[in-house]
């Protein structure tokens, strides 16, 4: 059995859409056939959003994205006013974009790992796999750790997702962990320079979860940080109020996609007539049939009042293949080039005299 240092040598590498013009490409094949042509739709699809400057942009992701290699995607679409808002898992946002603001990496596994024969050695090493992606345990404790130390040095109250995230974009500019002082880039730091909220609705099912366990735990019968799922659902349905029109950029489904379509009938709910979701995409290999895709197509969230169906496609696609081509045709296309940040973040906090 090989070292830990011997397992932990090559690191994923985060693909750059900035340095792969792949609109010839994807203009190619609106006139194939199956995902080919769909691919094409939805990145159109996306291109109009952005050239539409009502439209506010969501952005969801489910799935583990960013020990995939997609993390820089995400970044460059926050950077250049591609997104408005984020709706994640919160794996995608601690566990992964989070843990490598702190320094850390997510290494490729050989053939032997893909298999899954040797986790039990993994194990006794304290590495852990993510299909054919390794991560260091006790560098994940790290983040763990971090977590609680953030929660430790808050007001102690309920806060939402978006809140805690916040802080952690704090963290990593108050620390060092910015490209400008030798640290790489993250979501959560370009998020929290550009205003950009982000949510997990399930944020404690993740790393940070552990450190608020932990925090809530060594707080005893003291006041304590926590979280407020309601609060998160509250927020982002005022965005909606406040930017009628909008659009999602749906990677994967799951609570994320649920969050993000529930807003309009929430909306409704609050007394406020939204409209439904003007433009729609999601990339997904899940199938509606078995009650996967959250039982739920983009048209029949339609039937719901969540979805409007002109603009919307589904992408039967894994994402490390199907997001690299949407996101760099609209990238390259520079349908951001007129568009200005929204700033949702600010929206959100309270007003100070």
């Amino acid at each position: 059995m090989a070292t830990k240092k011997e397992l932990l040598h090559q690191p994923i590498q985060h693909i750059d859409i900035k340095q792969h013009n792949v609109v010839p490409l994807v203009d190619a094949m609106q006139h194939m056939a199956y995902s080919s042509r769909d691919l094409a739709r939805a990145a159109s699809i996306y291109e109009r959003m952005l050239r539409d400057q009502d439209c506010g942009v969501i952005l969801c992701l489910a799935g583990s994205l960013i020990s995939a290699g997609l993390k820089q995607i995400f970044i460059d679409l926050i950077r250049n006013n591609m997104v408005d808002a984020v709706v994640s898992t919160g794996a995608n946002i601690v566990d992964q974009d989070f843990f490598e603001g702190l320094g850390f990496c997510h290494w490729i596994a050989d053939d032997v790992m893909k298999a899954g024969t040797e986790d039990g050695k993994l194990r006794e090493l304290m590495i852990d796999r993510i299909y054919d992606t390794l991560i260091d345990e006790e560098e994940l404790r790290e983040c763990d750790e971090t977590t609680q130390r953030i929660a430790d040095s808050l007001t102690p109250r309920p806060y939402s997702s978006r809140e805690f995230i916040r802080e952690m974009g704090a963290y990593l500019t108050k620390n060092g962990k910015t490209p400008q002082q030798g640290g790489v880039d993250s979501i959560v730091l370009s998020a929290y320079e550009k205003d950009v909220p982000i949510f997990c609705p399930a944020f404690s099912d993740c790393s940070a979860g552990f450190g608020l366990v932990a925090h809530q735990h060594a707080r005893g019968d003291k006041p304590k940080v926590s979280l407020d799922s309601a609060k998160d659902f509250y927020e982002l349905t005022q965005l909606k109020i406040a930017n009628p029109t909008t659009g999602l950029l749906m990677v994967g489904g799951g609570v994320p996609k649920n969050f993000a379509q529930d807003i309009v009938v929430a909306a409704d709910i609050l007394g406020t007539e939204a409209p439904m979701h003007k433009y729609a995409i999601q990339i997904t290999v899940a199938d509606v049939r078995d009650g996967a895709l959250s039982s739920s197509t983009l048209k029949e969230a339609s039937s719901w009042g969540k979805v409007d169906t002109t603009f919307e496609q589904m992408v039967y696609s894994e994402a490390t293949l199907a997001l690299p081509l949407i996101a760099g045709y609209v990238y390259h296309k520079q349908a951001y080039s007129t568009r200005q940040g929204r700033h949702w973040a600010r929206l959100l906090e309270p007003v100070t005299a």
